[in-house]
């Protein structure tokens, strides 16, 4: 039942994880740092959101205000310096393995949709 906006959402986090495997780095500043930004971050978008009148939102579209700085601010900090041009390696097989993931993601949901007709 997942949304094509889902979907691409879904995908991004595929993204994020493999290049976060990738390029990890245990550094303790990194990701108190990341989890410091996710926190103030996270909460203007949650203000923003609800200033419009919307009233409460659900748990994971709240999740997401929080968790979606937090895995751009330990991107950048986890590729720095590795010649990654936007969200692209410079190595290709790389970008074609995190894009073959998202790929087979899309395929395994088209098929449970399908067979769920």
């Amino acid at each position: 039942m997942l949304t094509p906006g889902r979907i691409i959402l879904w995908c991004y986090l595929l993204w994020y994880l493999f290049f976060a495997i990738r390029c990890f780095d245990p550094s303790h500043a990194l990701w108190l740092t990341s989890l410091g930004i996710s926190a103030i971050v996270g909460a203007a978008l949650l203000i923003s959101t609800r200033s419009g009148g919307v009233g409460r939102l659900g748990f994971w579209p709240t999740a997401r205000l929080f968790i979606m700085p937090f895995c751009v601010s330990s991107f950048s900090a986890l590729v720095k310096g590795r010649g990654f041009c936007l969200v692209f390696s410079p190595r290709l097989s790389e970008d074609y393995f995190a894009l073959g993931l998202c790929a087979a993601f899309c395929v395994f949901v088209a098929g449970a949709k399908f067979a769920r007709r």
